[in-house]
């Protein structure tokens, strides 16, 4: 008996695995509602988990309610964030920029991801967990980037570190959130880069 309970602490039983196949049902299914056009206001744990064909306790076990749900299928409706290549301080601060082209790009031609961006807004609980678990890590991402910049001398150190970050990705929100009418361009990334640095490089 007591070996028994020796082998069994020393392995507890796990709990019931994961599904991939349930977890993408349900997401899928949230998906197709709001394709159908459910706004966010009726897509209740009842309906998504009747419309995946999975019962709503599948769901609570693997999301904290509709919010957490919600910004999840938001997220796998967003381009992939590659790493950052980390050659330099300038390939990294490019490669967060032309992320943030390709997240504009992917919101503008996806009417659902504009409609469901524009809907969260409304709801202020769900648009602050997307900023607390998506925006803010991006951010502080760009600010380690700016101040390792900082520390080996390729970025002045008397500017302020967000108003630093917002010099360098302003300008490419501009052209992907209040210019509709224009493509950011390939390339756009480099040349907002690199026009900012000649500003906040140290002088010689």
């Amino acid at each position: 008996m007591e070996r028994q309970q020796a082998e069994q602490r020393k392995n507890p039983r796990r709990g019931r695995p994961r599904s991939e196949a349930a977890e993408r049902s349900i997401v899928e299914a949230v998906v197709r509602l709001l394709e159908e056009g459910v706004p966010i206001s009726e897509l209740s744990i009842e309906r998504i988990a009747r419309t995946a064909g999975v019962g709503k306790a599948t769901i609570y076990r693997r999301w904290e309610g509709k919010e957490a749900l919600l910004l999840d299928v938001v997220r796998s409706m967003e381009p992939v964030a590659p790493p950052l290549p980390g050659t330099s301080v300038r390939d990294d601060l490019v490669a967060l920029v032309e992320m943030l082209r390709r997240r504009g790009l992917a919101k503008r031609s996806s009417t659902l991801l504009h409609n469901v961006f524009a809907q969260m807004q409304n709801y202020p609980q769900l648009w602050e967990l997307y900023h607390r678990t998506a925006v803010a890590p991006r951010r502080e991402l760009m600010e380690a980037v700016l101040r390792r910049g900082i520390e080996c001398g390729e970025i002045r150190s008397d500017i302020d570190i967000e108003l630093l970050g917002d010099l360098f990705v302003g300008p490419m929100l501009v052209r992907t959130v209040l210019r509709p009418e224009g493509t950011p361009e390939e390339g756009g990334a480099e040349r907002i880069v690199e026009a900012v640095l000649q500003g906040v490089r140290p002088p010689r």
